[in-house]
């Protein structure tokens, strides 16, 4: 079952961008948005805002969803504190 990403537009702070992903993962990121009472381009700015500059924004999303699966409270946590970084769901200092 393999499956090529699609192009899903964004609006990030004002400026239009897109990101490639699945189907799958582009309907988690809707329903963990919808479950937060959050727009869409809300939750992908603060998960673009929290990336670390070596890794791309559809990749940093791929780790968020991940990451609401393995530490279900960890996302919700986020989205109200901005005290964790979606994008570093180890939580380890980034080296360089």
């Amino acid at each position: 079952m393999t499956q090529r990403p699609k192009k899903r537009s964004l609006t990030l702070k004002g400026h239009r961008t897109s990101v490639s992903l699945e189907d799958p993962f582009w309907f988690e990121f809707r329903r963990l948005a919808s479950e937060q009472s959050r727009p869409i381009n809300d939750l992908a700015a603060e998960i673009d805002a929290n990336r670390g500059p070596d890794i791309g924004l559809a990749s940093a999303m791929r780790l968020y969803i991940l990451r609401s699966f393995t530490h279900p409270t960890d996302t919700m946590d986020e989205a109200t504190s901005n005290q964790t970084n979606p994008a570093n769901p180890s939580g380890y200092a980034k080296c360089g």
